[in-house]
């Protein structure tokens, strides 16, 4: 199986996170879930729902920055499929330094053969030109995300897609685990 991943929300548990440093920047009565719920559609999107001024983005980015590495745990599960896997890339919006960062944190790195990061000059999702290179580089099986933004461009390009707890329309896979999910790629015999 040769995988792209996604990588907030889906190989990593980022949104708490992320939730807590733009509750510091909204209105007090704005509630966490509210904040996550803009957030998973994306990140632009919540600053135009919470009308961030650009002072506040950056004010986010940089809070998010200083946050260490234990603040966006991988998620449980996820090492066995990426040791089963035969490829694994990551496509990104997050700077490539901060991946980096993170995956050396938690010693992931050496699963990942490629990245596309934000700051590699592809377009945003859900164009599908990082995809579209990563595919042709790596002839990929599934493309996996946590948001309907990231299975898009995979169903563009012919790849399968697993969104991983969302239950939104246009997967061909919905998983809210990744154990559930190894057994459905690699079963076992019972």
């Amino acid at each position: 199986m040769r995988i792209l991943w996604d990588f907030d929300g889906t190989l990593f548990d980022t949104y708490p996170a992320f939730t807590r440093v733009m509750k510091e920047l909204v209105h007090s009565e704005i509630k966490e879930e509210d904040i996550l719920k803009e957030l998973k559609v994306s990140f632009h999107h919540a600053t135009k729902v919470f009308n961030l001024s650009e002072a506040q983005v950056k004010t986010f980015r940089e809070m998010d920055n200083a946050l260490s590495p234990e603040d966006k745990p991988p998620f449980t599960g996820l090492k066995d499929i990426l040791e089963k896997a035969e490829v694994n890339v990551i496509m990104t919006h997050k700077p490539r330094e901060e991946v980096i960062t993170i995956l050396n944190h938690f010693e992931m790195d050496h699963y990942f053969t490629d990245l596309v990061a934000g700051d590699d000059g592809y377009p945003r999702k859900p164009d599908a030109s990082s995809y579209r290179y990563l595919h042709k580089k790596h002839n990929l099986d599934l493309a996996i995300g946590d948001r309907v933004l990231d299975i898009l461009p995979a169903n563009e390009i012919g790849l399968k897609t697993c969104l991983f707890q969302n239950n939104a329309e246009g997967a061909d896979m919905y998983v809210t685990n990744y154990h559930d999910l190894s057994e459905m790629l690699w079963p076992t015999s019972k």
